[in-house]
């Protein structure tokens, strides 16, 4: 039997991209097999999982007392081990993997996770069902699954926001030249969007109304025709419900803040790379991934503020599932970017 990786009597191993607010796992040469939200709710008299992922987006706001809807990850770390693990083993069970034969795993995670917090997932992969796993870190995964050349000598600018963080590194020769990761992502954007309409129209919003509104109106540049939409929630002093107009204008003050925060970390990064690979990333642009990438005008915004080109990925949401998945599928071409093994 071989010992490379590839397909072997050891069954289908798996990537896995666990966010904030989804999770994705890619089955050696199958593709993206499973892509749901990073939700669990709980019956909180006994502790037991009652839904998992868009199950469980169903219940939210609907849930009787006795059931709480809970982010099991914040900030793409793990915040309660035990959910985590319950989640992933219900993700992992539709998979029908074999239990006799456990799965090798790849997991990415931020750069900016501390050895606790990594090992936290690699626990949670481990308890879940994993055989072995190694580790990916985002920003790598998404020049990978944008399909950037991060062996080359030429460097290589990746943003990878997602829902917790956000991701930005300097790759070059197949390793990471400087990186910078932030706590700031889509989810602190539904956030001050909740914030903003509170403050500017006395109205509370859900979590999925924050989510529409960034989808629908959402922008961080002015847009060549301004939008606008009628939203729906309920006054804070009366608690009746009540329908505003929002417009993107006023939707893109309330989200200056994470924006902002996004643009001064690119700038950062820039600021000390090295010179050699400044004229590569002057030349090469900026490639923008995640779900952030999606937000209409980021990509004008950066260009305008840093003087260099930048596009987004094809399919943005799935360039760090996609980079995993490649190091699975041929891991012997990316064994070098990757860190680890745990063994069970």
């Amino acid at each position: 039997m071989s010992n490379g990786w590839g397909l072997s009597l050891l069954g289908r191993d798996l990537a896995l991209d666990l966010g904030s607010s989804n999770t994705l796992i890619h089955q050696q040469d199958r593709g993206v097999v499973l892509d749901e939200p990073t939700l669990v709710a709980v019956d909180s008299t006994s502790g037991q999982l009652v839904a998992a992922g868009q199950d469980a987006v169903e219940m939210l706001g609907r849930t009787p007392a006795s059931v709480v809807t809970v982010h099991p990850l914040v900030d793409g770390v793990v915040t309660d081990a035990d959910l985590t693990e319950s989640m992933l083993s219900h993700f992992i069970q539709q998979l029908r993997i074999s239990r006799l034969v456990r799965p090798r795993m790849v997991v990415c995670v931020p750069s900016s996770v501390t050895p606790v917090e990594r090992r936290a997932l690699e626990d949670t992969a481990m308890h879940s069902g994993a055989r072995r796993v190694f580790v990916l870190e985002e920003a790598m995964a998404a020049a990978i699954g944008a399909g950037l050349p991060v062996h080359d000598a030429t460097a290589s600018l990746v943003v990878d926001i997602g829902g917790g963080t956000t991701e930005v590194a300097v790759i070059s020769l197949g390793g990471i030249v400087n990186a910078r990761s932030l706590r700031v992502g889509g989810d602190e954007v539904d956030e001050a969007i909740v914030a903003g309409v509170r403050a500017t129209h006395d109205l509370l919003l859900g979590e999925r109304s924050a989510q529409d509104i960034k989808v629908t109106i959402g922008s961080a540049y002015p847009l060549t025709e301004e939008l606008d939409m009628r939203v729906r929630g309920r006054v804070l002093g009366t608690g009746l419900p009540r329908t505003v107009t929002l417009t993107s204008t006023e939707v893109r003050r309330m989200i200056e803040p994470p924006v902002l925060q996004v643009v001064d970390v690119v700038k950062a990064v820039l600021d000390i790379c090295p010179p050699e690979l400044s004229g590569d990333v002057l030349d090469n642009g900026i490639v923008l991934t995640g779900g952030g990438a999606l937000l209409r005008g980021l990509d004008e915004r950066l260009r305008r503020e840093l003087g260099v080109p930048v596009r987004v990925a094809d399919d943005p949401t799935r360039a760090v599932i996609r980079g995993a998945g490649a190091c699975v599928d041929d891991f012997a071409a990316l064994e070098r970017v990757l860190v680890g093994p745990r063994r069970r």
